[in-house]
């Protein structure tokens, strides 16, 4: 093929990866991540064998000849080999180089984003190049704006993304880039940027991340001290650094008297504090990395294993600001993530590409190829992007524009013209036919690529597919068609199949009580699959308390619903030997000693349940679901001592002041709970625990009944009323009494109303 033909798909092939931020897929898992990453990981396989075809046959477009050799770039491959070397040490191999569907961010995938910036830094070599684009990119953050501010908007704040800290970052770049495309612009066409900068500011306020808040607010406030440093004028430089001076100042009043009237309705600001519960949670988390730090200081744990670290040291003052997303597998923090996954090694590698990019702008300046207003706001972009990801990781939209940056950058300072670039390359060697050693690569590599995409993206789409499935089947209730659409899901057996095994075994305990309705021997065979997958999983990551905990609840299942009895034993050894790693693994977790004492309470060890729940209670005095769980163990036998009718009480106390009766399960200790508080005449408290039974034990008129009369007592008429039909659903003898008591209470309500 002819150079230009090349240069075509190439560029074409650039600009095609933005389509990757629209793509979203209902009909795989995570489908905000695994359509776009797949879609994208595809591209760049196709384009990387026509790349190679293409600087086999004409060597002159080889980035990595001698002249034009750039430390941007080897900066960047030496941080990816860092990647790789930390697979030396890594604890969970395929994390490391698969990850995960949630995220897709393993080595495999992330390679792809430096091939992406090989071919960017190939073929882009004149400045019409970088416009066509930064044009690209503008349009495709403004299209994802649109997505996220429009009325009635499918996918509001998070737009196409899926996760509004992701867009918040994109729209850092894309403001950035439509300012930088403004200022460059000569003609008319100039102002259409200002529409584009306004919905990405209207997308950037509605996706209300702090951290982007941070990054750009301080991105703009070094935009004004370096212009100040460096405009030649001098009352441009006196009035600019004044704004800095001004702009600093009014940060600090403001985040110092955030209680004062003209601070209080600024949301941005308001939302900036080290006092926010997301921001203590991640303090725990950073404070585990770094006592971690000095055990793998030198390749760290393995890209992608941050959930180890955070579960080995997560303490049980955590609860005491969050009782949801306990577990984190990213640190939060670009820095502290990749310092504690690949050790010293990935982080100053890392460091070191902002070290040479902040060298090659200066130079670019020096040069005469930016102005010292493109030169500040390319610095401020970097600073912007940097210090939003101090409290956020990177993704596949970030990535995308990170390396265009990148690629920008390494124009900007490895030509010496604006335009005239490709031309001369293209007049060095005169387009040929189809040569040998072209045929052989495009083969050659073709060949390796198919297998890649086949393997790689083409079988894990179709697992993502009939994992989809199953979860449809789960939600049909159809236990025994879910777990066969996941059998057929795991005969692709691909690396990135952990995800879809642990949906499978979180749907199966969650849905347990549907293989009631099965066969024993399809239970059994059903059960033993679920258990498997679950075995499978630990395999793979032995230290992932989560996994050990899924392997314990789904042998507890086991021991509980499996035929035969020598298996049942078994299995309950099982779960107790996976809880106990579960536990190993982070101690401080506190929700895991519940499915401990569970298991201990199915083999009939109740005493040592009990004991096991008192250590939970005693970890952090906050988390008042200790207590219930603990009430629950002591007053749920049918017969109970004194002592341990009063210790059950306390506990329950405790429990319900805080409004814990929802965690409460067990009707025998409920019914003790009613009989308590009736006692002591607390109705709605009593109201409270007769609802809770009700869930439970739904066919017991005699409870309904019961709740009727409390509800009546009180006034809550309608629920009296909703109430007396369930008691009649329970028993329809009581329908003709049900229907007198439902038109005496509508008369006692218009007689009420009439007064």
């Amino acid at each position: 093929m002819s150079q230009k033909i090349y240069l075509f798909i190439l560029k074409t092939g650039i600009i095609a990866g933005f389509i990757s931020f629209f793509l979203v897929s209902k009909n795989l898992l995570f489908p905000f991540i695994t359509s776009k990453q797949i879609f994208f990981d595809i591209l760049i396989e196709v384009l990387l064998v026509v790349w190679l075809a293409f600087i086999v046959k004409y060597p002159q477009w080889n980035p990595f000849k001698k002249k034009n050799k750039n430390l941007i770039t080897w900066g960047i491959i030496g941080f990816f080999g860092a990647l790789v070397i930390s697979l030396l040490g890594t604890i969970d191999f395929n994390m490391s180089f698969w990850g995960d569907i949630e995220r897709m961010l393993g080595i495999f995938h992330l390679l792809h984003f430096l091939v992406f910036y090989f071919i960017i830094i190939t073929v882009m070599r004149d400045r019409k190049d970088w416009k066509m684009l930064l044009i690209a990119s503008v349009i495709a953050c403004a299209l994802v704006a649109i997505e996220g501010i429009r009325p009635n908007s499918t996918h509001p704040r998070i737009s196409y993304i899926g996760n509004a800290a992701y867009v918040a970052g994109l729209m850092i770049f894309g403001i950035y880039f439509s300012i930088m495309l403004f200022i460059r612009e000569k003609t008319v066409w100039k102002w259409a940027y200002i529409p584009a900068i306004l919905v990405m500011i209207l997308s950037f306020k509605r996706a209300s991340i702090s951290g982007a808040y941070v990054g750009l607010g301080f991105s703009a406030i070094c935009f004004f001290f370096l212009m100040g440093i460096l405009f030649k004028n001098k009352k441009v430089k006196i009035a600019t650094l004044v704004i800095f001076v001004l702009l600093s100042a009014i940060t600090w009043l403001a985040f110092t008297n955030k209680d004062h009237p003209w601070v209080a309705e600024i949301k941005p600001i308001q939302e900036i504090s080290i006092n926010k519960n997301t921001f203590q949670t991640r303090l725990i988390s950073w404070r585990g990395a770094l006592a971690d730090f000095k055990g793998h200081w030198l390749l760290g744990v393995g890209h992608g294993n941050y959930s180890e670290i955070f579960d080995k040291h997560f303490t049980p003052d955590f609860f005491d600001y969050t009782r949801v997303e306990t577990y984190f597998d990213r640190a939060h923090n670009n820095v502290i993530d990749i310092a504690s996954t690949t050790g010293v090694v990935g982080i100053s590698t890392y460091l070191l590409i902002f070290v040479f990019l902040g060298i090659y702008l200066i130079r670019a300046y020096r040069a005469g190829r930016l102005n010292s207003l493109e030169f500040t706001l390319i610095s401020c972009l970097l600073i912007a992007y940097f210090v939003q990801n101090l409290a956020v990781f990177d993704s596949l939209v970030t990535y995308v524009a990170f390396m265009i940056l990148l690629g920008y950058i390494h124009f900007l300072t490895n030509t010496k013209e604006e335009k005239g670039n490709t031309q001369s390359l293209i007049s060095e060697k005169p387009d040929r036919g189809l040569i040998n050693p072209e045929i052989y690569t495009l083969f050659g590599a073709g060949l390796v690529m198919f297998l890649v995409i086949w393997n790689y993206n083409i079988l894990p789409t179709k697992m993502l597919q009939k994992t989809i499935d199953g979860q449809r089947a789960f939600g049909a209730r159809n236990f025994a068609l879910a777990i066969d659409e996941y059998r057929e899901a795991l005969k692709y057996d691909t690396p990135l199949d952990r995800d879809s095994r642990f949906t499978l075994v979180r749907s199966a305990i969650q849905n347990y009580y549907m293989m009631q309705s099965m066969s024993q021997e399809e239970r059994n065979e059903d059960i033993e699959y679920v258990i498997e997958q679950a075995e499978i999983n630990v395999e793979l990551s032995p230290f992932d308390t989560l996994l050990q905990m899924q392997l314990a609840r789904s042998t507890d299942m086991a021991a509980r619903y499996h035929s035969d009895p020598v298996k049942r034993q078994e299995y309950s050894q099982l779960a107790l030997e996976a809880i106990n790693k579960s536990i190993e693994a982070s101690p401080g977790r506190i929700p895991v000693y519940f499915i401990k004492s569970q298991i201990l309470l199915n083999t009939g060890q109740r005493d040592e349940a009990i004991e096991v729940l008192k250590y939970a209670a005693s970890l952090n005095d906050n988390y008042f679901e200790s207590q219930c769980q603990l009430s629950q163990t002591y007053l749920m036998p049918k017969e109970v001592s004194e002592e341990e009718e009063a210790l059950g009480m306390e506990a329950l106390k405790i429990c319900l002041d805080n409004k814990g009766h929802g965690f409460l399960v067990a009707p025998n200790a409920i019914k003790r709970g009613i009989n308590h508080y009736a006692g002591l005449s607390e109705l709605n408290i009593v109201i409270k625990l007769y609802e809770q039974l009700v869930r439970y034990e739904p066919k017991v008129s005699q409870n309904w009944i019961n709740l009727v009369k409390l509800y009546n007592t009180v006034g809550k008429y309608d629920k009296a009323i909703s109430s007396a039909k369930k008691a009649a659903e329970a028993d329809p003898s009581l329908k003709s009494d049900v229907d007198e008591f439902i038109k005496e209470i509508e008369r006692k309500k218009a007689e009420e109303a009439g007064e």
